[in-house]
């Protein structure tokens, strides 16, 4: 006998077909249906709780895990407040079932919610600061990619620069040319890499059906990222190509 959620309900029926009393098989066990649990869609990890299966735990272990002892026993609190004291009652239980002597380590984990929280938020932290990291070293390897295309700018445009402060440009017309020229570079590099990141964001939900969120704020921040990078990495460049002397520029091969 066992229950079934509605994940498994769709995947293995068809549309209003009654799975009570179907056979079904985990392997060559067969289990008969006796009911369905109420839809409860996904958890906050994003995990389907009504892909599941529920079945006597004599027969799971038996059966299908081949051992003599559970792997996990989960029990609840009618207030949160009760948890520590509930986990300590637990861990007294099991040490004496477990016929564990006084000074000896338990051979199982009694966890609350509140420290698997904390677990997760420090993983979390710790994510977050990896690939904040990862992406200041990728805005600093763009913004050297940006500035050494400016240079190489400069220098193929020297004569170009000098003909045109020659006729009555201004310096800072020059520095604003470039300083224009790198945020275009750098923008077209934010356009393509959120293009390309949305289209990898849907491709991996599509595929492992994990929910994905792309908020308008993030595309945002990502493109004043990228006139802040261009106008950062740009501005020396576009400073030298400001100070060039005309005849010089003019002269130059």
């Amino acid at each position: 006998m066992c229950l079934v959620g509605q994940t498994v309900v769709d995947n293995l029926f068809k549309e209003h077909e009654d799975p009570i009393g179907q056979i079904i098989r985990f392997g060559k066990i067969p289990f008969q249906i006796i009911g369905v649990l109420n839809a409860k869609g996904q958890n906050t990890f994003g995990q389907d709780q009504d892909d599941i299966i529920i079945a006597p735990y004599t027969t799971v272990m038996k059966r299908i895990l081949a051992t003599t002892y559970l792997h996990n026993i989960y029990a609840a609190t009618p207030t949160e407040a009760l948890s520590n004291q509930a986990m300590e009652h637990i861990t007294s239980v099991l040490r004496a079932n477990h016929r564990i002597r006084e000074g000896t380590e338990n051979d199982f984990e009694v966890r609350t919610m509140a420290e698997l929280i904390q677990m997760l938020s420090s993983t979390s932290g710790m994510m977050t600061s990896l690939l904040t990291a990862v992406a200041g070293i990728s805005l600093l390897i763009g913004g050297i990619g940006i500035m050494n295309i400016m240079y190489v700018s400069v220098t193929e445009r020297t004569r170009e620069i000098g003909l045109r402060l020659s006729i009555g440009a201004r310096g800072k017309d020059i520095l604003w040319q470039f300083l224009t020229e790198a945020v275009v570079i750098s923008m077209t590099g934010g356009i393509l890499g959120a293009i390309l990141g949305i289209i990898a964001s849907l491709t991996i939900s599509s595929l492992v059906h994990w929910p994905i969120v792309i908020s308008e704020s993030s595309i945002i921040i990502s493109f004043i990222v990228c006139v802040i990078t261009g106008v950062f990495f740009g501005y020396y460049p576009a400073v030298k190509a400001a100070a060039l002397d005309p005849i010089e520029a003019l002269r130059y091969e």
